[in-house]
């Protein structure tokens, strides 16, 4: 039963936490956000939003520094095959557990920012 409880998820759009994406946004001239929902979280004027368009097919569209946060439900294959051993991926691993925006509690796995370059 714990188990079954620490691995579980009640949705997959999970909104990014302010002071991470403020951190982002100084270091990072964001300007389009690929992985969204309809409240547009950057606040930014481009946007694609998820799940009614996809973002990873209008890939083609990424002229600028873009930022997503994919659904919670990403399996570690997805980072396999993509980030780990892709040389243009710089990975930072966020010390304890983020909160997401309008939810009680911390995530109950640690969480990562990748930097695709």
């Amino acid at each position: 039963m714990i188990n079954k409880v620490l691995f579980s998820h009640n949705k997959d759009d999970y909104i990014t936490p302010d002071w991470l994406i403020e951190d982002l946004k100084k270091e990072f001239d964001i300007k389009l956000d690929v992985c969204t929902t309809k409240d547009n979280p950057l606040n930014i004027p481009q946007f694609f939003w998820y799940p009614e368009w996809d973002g990873i097919d209008g890939c083609a569209e990424w002229q600028t520094w873009s930022f997503c946060n994919p659904p919670y439900s990403t399996d570690t294959k997805w980072f396999h095959d993509y980030i780990y051993a892709n040389p243009r991926c710089e990975v930072r691993f966020l010390k304890g557990r983020l909160k997401f925006k309008d939810t009680k509690n911390s995530a109950p796995f640690p969480s990562m920012v990748v930097i695709f370059r």
